[in-house]
């Protein structure tokens, strides 16, 4: 074989599970059928769970860079026009802000890292930057997946053709992964239909370079400005933003002038240089299925949402830390193929989690939409039109602003699967309210040490088991020591954490954490029964 997995699509999600793969010594073969990162603005926020997995991968500072500084705002604003009235503002902490306040209050309920607002456009040359200099992963842009050749139940391959010379080659790997976008030739080529609901809505996107910041951010450093009509997202709070400006009902768009479009919503002439433009449709989508034999989908190849709280990248990331590891556990054979089972059965239902996050921040936006339509005049200096903006504000106010605060979607969701060990799915999850657990299943709590350490940065690469007391007793040392020893466990490491504030957040004396920061067991003991823990938890029968 070629390599171990052979990726196709080379954009955030392709390149993360490159780096995550080589994180664990696997390598892989890495196709882009573009010549170079994109640059269509696709997205334009980093959630704090996505930037809590780039930190094991080295790559947060790299991107913090990229991003917009450190202090600058989260603020959500509600306007008339921008050459008209700002109505009601939505204030959220700065990155600084939101790790001092993690730090200060440290009782599980924030991510290991602030979220972080940057463009696409910026992530993936920083992303590329890294897979580039990993000698395990084999970069090649330019060329594209064309068909699955072969496939046999150790191997997979797939033939693939160079974009400028037109020359084929056929690649072998053990694995196919396909991070190739919404249009995913890999899940067209292994017939995969998609559940759900095209073309909900349609915007038209003019991504346009300005310094007329005086214009642009006219009521302070503002990270959306919002009305009925749209929204205007500052890229980098300098120079780069980007309007994304609903079509109605019927509108295809195809024949809007870009500059129309941006004057009209900002509500007066200024000067620009429009960098792209076009109409664009979102779609409600999850495939049927994630994988055939050894091809496995992730990110937009297997889901796709509307924007409204930006999930569809980040559930994408979160789809390829977890593919990882189940694939490295079948490369280094201490896994098998019902660990594919298994992240078909947790990602699947995740990725449908956050499609009915995004179609309730949807239907608000709608309701806002109406609200402007019934408004009258907002945009004169009358005092009916005053009026009518003081009512509109209280309507903004009262709409409020779930899909820039959900937390509970982004950091609650809990995996069920027969991998998952233990009494998952007994606590009610708050789509709002991120309340931190060690239910199996979810996400492991994140809280700071004594001396300001992540206790995420005290996790080897694989499994560990977390063991909340002073000290192992010589019993349970024994029965650890004998479970881990056996050749058909999964690699594990022992982690003693002597905190009182992290025991009080973990809650239970032992919690087994798998190599994607989710919980497969708990327990206030060890017992005899830990051996076949360890192996269920990798989906082998004890």
């Amino acid at each position: 074989m070629n390599t171990n997995v052979i990726i196709a699509g080379a954009g955030p999600v392709g390149m993360t599970l490159a780096l995550e793969l080589a994180r664990y010594g696997v390598k892989s073969i890495l196709l882009e059928r573009n010549e170079t990162t994109t640059r269509h603005p696709k997205m334009d926020l980093t959630n704090g769970r996505s930037m809590e997995l780039y930190a094991r991968l080295g790559v947060v500072e790299a991107l913090r860079d990229v991003g917009v500084p450190r202090e600058n705002s989260f603020d959500i604003s509600w306007i008339t026009r921008l050459a008209g009235y700002e109505l009601f503002r939505y204030r959220y902490p700065s990155s600084t802000e939101f790790e001092a306040n993690s730090r200060a209050i440290n009782d599980g309920s924030f991510p290991a890292e602030a979220p972080l607002r940057v463009s696409q456009i910026d992530i993936e040359p920083v992303l590329k930057r890294f897979v580039d200099e990993s000698p395990l992963i084999d970069v090649r842009f330019g060329v594209a997946f064309e068909e699955i050749v072969e496939e046999s139940s150790g191997s997979i391959s797939v033939l693939v053709k160079n974009q400028r010379s037109g020359e084929t080659d056929v690649l072998s790997g053990m694995f196919l992964a396909g991070c190739d976008g919404g249009g995913s030739r890999v899940r067209r080529k292994l017939g995969i239909e998609l559940d759900g609901e095209e073309a909900v809505a349609g915007a038209f996107m003019v991504h346009f370079r300005s310094t007329d910041t005086e214009l642009l951010q006219r009521w302070g450093g503002t990270w959306h400005y919002q009305n009925g009509a749209g929204t205007l997202i500052a890229q980098n709070d300098k120079d780069t933003w980007t309007l994304q400006a609903w079509l109605p009902p019927g509108e295809d768009g195809l024949e809007w002038k870009a500059e129309d479009v941006l004057e009209n919503w900002v509500g007066q002439k200024f000067n620009y240089e429009i960098l792209q433009a076009n109409p664009w449709a979102a779609h409600f989508v999850v495939a049927k299925q994630y994988y055939k034999g050894r091809a496995i989908l992730a990110g937009d190849s297997a889901h796709q949402f509307i924007p409204t709280g930006g999930y569809g990248m980040n559930s994408g990331i979160a789809d390829a830390i977890g593919l990882a590891w189940v694939l490295t556990a079948n490369v280094q054979g201490w896994g098998d193929m019902s660990l594919v089972d298994a992240y078909e059965a947790e990602r699947r239902p995740t990725a449908w989690w956050h499609l009915e996050a995004s179609r309730r921040h949807f239907l608000v936006r709608q309701a806002f939409t109406m609200a402007y339509m019934a408004a009258g005049d907002i945009d004169s200096d009358t005092e009916v039109a005053s009026s009518n903006r003081s009512a509109l504000a209280e309507k903004c106010r009262m709409l409020g602003n779930a899909e820039n605060e959900s937390y509970g979607v982004e950091l609650g969701y809990r995996y069920d699967s027969d991998i998952i060990l233990g009494e998952a799915g007994n606590e009610e999850i708050d789509p709002l309210v991120y309340t931190p657990s060690t239910e199996p299943g979810r996400r492991l709590p994140h809280v700071y040490l004594e001396n300001g350490q992540s206790i995420y940065s005290l996790l080897g690469n694989n499994f560990n088991l977390l063991v909340c007391e002073d000290s192992i007793d010589v019993s349970s040392r024994s029965l650890l020591d004998e479970a881990l020893a056996s050749t058909l466990a999964p690699p594990c490491e022992i982690v003693v954490i002597n905190n009182a504030n992290a025991k009080k957040v973990l809650a239970s004396k032992y919690v087994l954490v798998r190599p994607d920061l989710h919980i497969a067991w708990r327990s206030d003991q060890i017992t005899s029964e830990f051996a076949s823990v360890l192996l269920k938890a990798i989906g082998k029968a004890a």
